[in-house]
């Protein structure tokens, strides 16, 4: 059944002590709510990840690495596996992010080994895809994005891909105070839906949660999550703020 989600990927930000009372107070809010059927999910640094597990309540919060390796061991000096991920009691990891792609030249051959590695070890990928400015300028953005897939997760089997989240990111909306109008956030939202629908069938394309990444605010977010496909956000900066985090999650 497809759920609805709010992720926090807090990026390069805070040290361990900020992270964890960060984390400390998105959990005394999150867990004060009233029953929510929304999942709320907090990406830190690898070096929060076993302190802000033991610093939460994991039933109402699960915590996401934001990658992990391409390799399950070995000689890979400052990389972190999957294996050691799973470890800290992280559920999550957020895999193909723009700024991975673009900053560390992830391919697609590279993510299809980190995915992989992921749902071996019990992970469950956020998997990122999205166009720059310059793709949604032409109009390609559909065609930009299906490759994206093709290339990545529509190589996974139907029951490997009911493992993941996917999280569409316009790049040209990611910290640029930019956002999608609520009719792009729906039309490509749809669009990546039928794709996987193409590939893996109606029903497991209906069951898997589509979050929006594009600058998701306190503001926008009940506008975006309105819509029929959109079925929450990844949130960058807002959710390094506790209110407008929290705000967010009541967007639904």
């Amino acid at each position: 059944m497809r759920k609805k989600i709010v992720a926090g990927n807090w990026k390069c930000n805070t040290n361990l002590q900020e992270g964890i009372e960060l984390a400390k107070k998105v959990n005394t809010l999150v867990t004060s709510m009233a029953a929510t059927d929304v999942v709320v999910v907090l990406g830190t640094p690898f070096t929060h990840l076993a302190k802000i597990v033991e610093s939460v309540n994991t039933a109402r919060i699960g915590i996401a690495a934001q990658n992990c390796a391409a390799e399950a061991k070995g000689a890979f000096t400052g990389e972190i596996s999957a294996e050691m991920i799973k470890s800290t009691g992280a559920d999550y990891v957020i895999l193909g992010h723009s700024e991975r792609r673009e900053y560390y030249a992830e391919t697609s051959e590279v993510l299809n080994r980190k995915i992989s590695l992921a749902i071996e070890n019990g992970l469950t990928p956020i998997y990122c895809c999205g166009e720059p400015l310059r793709i949604r300028e032409t109009g390609t953005q559909n065609a930009f994005v299906k490759n994206q897939l093709e290339e990545t997760i529509c190589n996974l089997s139907p029951d490997d891909f009911r493992k993941l989240i996917i999280a569409y990111e316009p790049i040209w909306a990611i910290g640029t105070g930019k956002t999608a109008t609520s009719e792009q956030a729906q039309e490509i939202h749809a669009f990546i839906r039928s794709v996987i629908a193409e590939k893996f069938g109606n029903e497991i394309a209906e069951d898997v949660s589509i979050l929006y990444g594009g600058s998701c605010n306190a503001k926008n977010a009940k506008e975006l999550f309105a819509n029929k496909d959109v079925d929450g956000g990844l949130i960058g900066g807002a959710s390094l703020k506790v209110e407008d985090f929290i705000q967010i999650i009541n967007g639904f």
